[in-house]
């Protein structure tokens, strides 16, 4: 029992030192409306519910993104999911990006979004069929990319 207190104290010290190793800042920068991207009211809820807190300008911070070792993981997700595709900059892409963003939603909404890790304590961002469906229709125009060749 005692070494299991020693081992339950240690751990606890080493979580405590984690808080102070730096690491990215949490930001929201400003939002211009008018570079936001612009798409139908259903799909823009589906975007806003299950897309935005990577994607977009509008995270919603969660209490465990200012707690180490968790703090890391958010902020990457955050920082890398901004990088790939930001809603908020959407207009701030050239036609060619925009269209090559348009089939990356479409293939990756049926594959691998919103990531696994985020839907463990995010569940309502789950996507069902019809969610996935309504995307891929938007992103594609309801031409569908199956055809077409990424880069």
């Amino acid at each position: 029992m005692k070494s299991f207190l020693q081992y339950l104290a240690a751990v606890a010290i080493i979580i405590g030192l984690l808080q102070f190793v730096p690491t990215y800042e949490k930001t929201n920068p400003p939002v211009d409306r008018a570079k936001e991207i612009k798409a139908p009211q259903d799909v823009m809820a589906i975007f806003k519910r299950s897309c935005y807190d990577c994607h977009s300008n509008e995270t919603h911070w969660p209490w465990y993104a200012n707690v180490a070792p968790m703090s890391w993981a958010v902020r990457r997700d955050v920082i890398e999911g901004r990088k790939a595709l930001n809603f908020s900059t959407w207009y701030d892409y050239d036609e060619a990006k925009r269209k090559e963003l348009r089939k990356q939603i479409y293939r990756s909404v049926a594959i691998a979004m919103p990531l696994p890790q985020y839907l463990w304590l995010h569940p309502d961002a789950k996507l069902s069929q019809k969610d996935k469906q309504r995307i891929r229709d938007w992103a594609s125009n309801g031409k569908g990319f199956d055809d077409i060749e990424v880069r």
